[in-house]
């Protein structure tokens, strides 16, 4: 099936920093330049989620290692035409967002990020220009203890998870009814949708957004979602190509 359009991943991870991703930067960008992807988004799992970097490191230490997925994958993706920005993925107690705007020197800046309340979260990561998406949020999960909802301290909610899909590539039960909770939780708060993949591996899920125009940067990809610009949101249940 082929989608007018240009196809981005807006949630994905690399084996260097997620320790439940199994493969590397290098090989996702290969993976989603081959199947026809404008862009990628790389959102590893943060400081307390299931990150791969050792938590004992000096904040600048782990910051580097942290974000030495997101540097193969860019290195990868520029050879190939690939675009490729920064995110990251933090954790609450299971409960998780989808981090959209700052970058590594933000990061190395702002050490307070790692213990900041989700409050303080939304705080910072506007004060930087970025937003934030409520990942997969009405999942349920063995690793999730109850549903929690903080529409007051998110820009938009991630309305289609590929790992819901049933697809080879995701986790491999299919629970469309998590995303169409999803859907209703942020029509409900009048909330701006995105979808992506949660991918972990190259064998693809095929989800993500379709915009009508090529995106410049990170901060672009903020003001289309919020600008409700997405032609399309994906769930991993079809095949897709951008142009």
């Amino acid at each position: 099936m082929r989608i007018n359009g240009y196809l981005y991943e807006t949630h994905m991870h690399t084996s260097e920093a997620s320790a439940c991703a199994r493969s590397g930067g290098a090989e996702m960008a290969e993976a989603y330049a081959r199947t026809g992807y404008t862009g990628i988004i790389v959102t590893d799992h943060f400081f307390y989620g299931n990150t791969r970097v050792d938590r004992k490191l000096p904040w600048s230490d782990w910051v580097e290692g942290f974000c030495l997925g997101y540097e193969h994958t860019r290195a990868e993706g520029d050879r190939l035409g690939l675009q490729v920005f920064f995110g990251w993925e933090s954790c609450y107690n299971g409960t998780e967002f989808l981090i959209y705007g700052p970058d590594k020197e933000w990061l190395l800046a702002h050490p307070e990020i790692k213990d900041a309340t989700i409050e303080e979260q939304f705080r910072l990561i506007h004060e930087a220009g970025g937003i934030i998406s409520h990942a997969h949020p009405c999942r349920e999960a063995s690793y999730l203890s109850e549903m929690r909802l903080f529409p007051e301290y998110v820009d938009a909610v991630e309305g289609m998870n590929g790992g819901h899909s049933g697809n080879p590539g995701s986790f491999k039960e299919k629970h469309l009814e998590f995303n169409e909770a999803a859907i209703a939780y942020a029509r409900e708060h009048d909330l701006p949708l995105t979808a992506g993949s949660d991918q972990h591996s190259v064998e693809m899920v095929y989800g993500g957004m379709i915009f009508p125009r090529k995106l410049r940067d990170i901060h672009d990809f903020a003001r289309a979602v919020t600008g409700r610009e997405a032609l399309r949101l994906l769930d991993g249940t079809e095949w897709g190509h951008s142009r």
